[in-house]
């Protein structure tokens, strides 16, 4: 049988393999040891209790974290993981399934706009290396918001570009619908970057009355109404003022004038997490950029310019940095990088970047022992002490450098295929050595401990810890506040001594959990080995 027969149109005979590389990469980088690991706290152990809260309290419109009303996000990031424990049970799988999802379906997005403006290759390429890259797969497994933000944004951004270009309407009303799905996902932002985008690229060319047409047209903010609104009303009416002046003004006006929780920078802050975002690709990125006059007279390179370096300049300037917010422009990037690793030649040196980044993590086991004598916080030295590198992490990692130095040295092998290689092997030790061993020692404990506390009926408290992941597995509400007598508590391990007489149920790299006496003074605090549960834990907890 001849299976050229069956070819999509514009699909080129070589071109067949990169949609194997696609589905492939697909489920390397979101799929594979998607539920392996404990919910990282903050984001995830937040976004998982307030979802969980909605089954306790019955509730599925405001969202609560620890019986306290939760103003940070909208609300359909939790509808779509409250429909995914529905159907999957509570588990760390369901938790982080929706934003697999959402990365799987952005990837795909990307290569039906690469397809239809450029061609099926660099679709392909594009989405290729978005999905391969550093950032994206760990956003792409992460229990939040932000795979679902970045699907929206790229949607209604690439739809008036297409609006832009062929005058159709339904592209205009497309990117109304997203952008209304995207305010329901993180409010203004979603809004904010396309409206900044397309004004940018048609003040560029000088078409004011093209952009100001789309921005009045009154079908398609009555779409993005229709979409948005709802929510926000009702959520008015049953919270009132509180919500919009806590939503709007501090969780998204106050985070650009000032840090909020201590997540601050300077003006250099995303130079780096650029570069670390896209790994292995840096060397792409590097010659992408340095085209930037040739790109900027494009139409298409012009816009995806302008997407990424207002973005770019944007957070920069805001006082709240994160590194995931730099994402919101990565999809012009890759759009930009594909065509780069196409280049024919041999151009070994572009591998260099991953193969420096492989050393590092090579000589990541001897870097924590020499540092751990001078680290002075005790939580962070019993992390590090934690830390135990198994047989499998050096083999991997010996693996992965010889092959790089091998796709270096080949001659034979296209560049593209070179550079897709090198990205596959990195998400795939992401989640087989790297993502387990940070939360074996950061979450694990954490876990251990909710499950245990999971067991007693006596009141569970955090103190002097903010763990939201505790809650979720100790299946209830945990209040942050000083512990009383009887009550079940979580803290840090160097914090023990300060605590009343108690006893000590678990303790393991730097998480401690305990009981505290029924009454005042009575008796002394009983100790428990470190690393492990005490031998009284073994039944329900009077």
């Amino acid at each position: 049988m001849r299976f050229d027969r069956f070819r999509f149109p514009g699909v080129a005979r070589n071109d067949w393999p990169l949609y194997g590389w696609l589905v492939l990469a697909l489920w390397v980088s979101f799929y594979y040891h998607l539920g392996a690991v404990p919910l990282f706290d903050l984001d995830e152990g937040a976004f998982g209790q307030a979802t969980r809260e909605m089954f306790l309290r019955g509730d599925f419109v405001s969202t609560y974290l620890n019986g306290q009303p939760r103003y940070d996000k909208p609300i359909l990031s939790y509808w779509l993981q409250a429909a995914s424990l529905a159907a999957f049970g509570v588990d760390e799988f369901a938790f982080r399934l929706p934003s697999a999802l959402a990365a799987t379906a952005w990837t795909l997005l990307i290569f039906l706009f690469g397809r239809r403006v450029a061609g099926s290759r660099r679709g392909l390429l594009a989405a290729l290396l978005l999905a391969t890259s550093l950032a994206v797969t760990v956003i792409g497994k992460a229990a939040t918001a932000d795979a679902l933000l970045n699907l929206l944004l790229s949607a209604s951004l690439l739809a008036l570009y297409l609006y832009l270009r062929e005058g159709r309407r339904v592209w205009l009303y497309a990117a109304a619908a997203a952008m209304g799905l995207g305010f329901l996902t993180k409010g203004p932002v979603a809004v904010a970057i396309p409206a900044a985008v397309s004004a940018l690229y048609c003040a560029s060319r000088g078409e004011w009355r093209v952009w100001l047409r789309l921005a009045v047209d009154w079908r398609a903010w009555s779409l993005f109404l229709w979409v948005a609104a709802p929510w926000y009303l009702v959520q008015y009416l049953r919270e009132g003022e509180g919500f919009f002046l806590s939503f709007f003004l501090r969780h998204n006006l106050g985070r650009f004038q000032e840090p909020l929780e201590g997540h601050g920078g300077g003006w250099w802050y995303y130079l780096p997490v650029l570069l670390v975002g896209v790994l292995p690709y840096i060397t792409l990125l590097l010659r992408a950029l340095s085209r930037w006059r040739e790109t900027f007279a494009d139409p298409l390179g012009r816009y995806l310019l302008i997407w990424f370096a207002l973005v770019f300049v944007l957070f920069s300037l805001a006082a709240t940095k994160l590194p995931h917010y730099l994402t919101y422009g990565y999809t012009g990037l890759f759009l930009l990088m594909a065509p780069e690793s196409d280049s024919p030649g041999r151009a070994g040196w572009l591998l260099l970047p991953q193969l420096l980044f492989l050393g590092l993590l090579l000589a990541l086991p001897g870097a924590v022992a020499v540092a751990l004598p001078r680290v002075r916080d005790e939580w962070v030295r019993a992390q590090l002490e934690g830390l135990v590198f198994p047989l499998a992490y050096y083999l991997l990692l010996v693996g992965a450098l010889l092959l790089t130095v091998y796709l270096m040295r080949e001659r034979r092998i296209a560049l593209a295929y070179k550079m897709l290689a090198s990205g596959l092997t990195l998400v795939f030790l992401v989640s087989n050595q790297v993502l387990p061993l940070v939360a074996g020692v950061r979450q694990q404990p954490v876990k251990e401990a909710g499950l245990l506390a999971r067991h007693s009926r006596a009141p569970a408290v955090m103190w002097g810890i903010n763990a939201p992941s505790f809650s979720v597995y100790s299946g209830r509400i945990v209040e942050r506040r000083e512990p009383r007598p009887g009550d079940v508590v979580l803290t840090q391990s160097a914090r023990l001594p300060a605590l009343a007489p108690h006893e000590l149920l678990y303790q393991r790299h730097g998480i401690a959990l305990a009981r505290m006496s029924p009454t005042a003074g009575d008796g002394q605090a009983s100790s428990c080995a470190p690393d492990t549960a005490c031998s009284q834990t073994t039944g329900p907890a009077p």
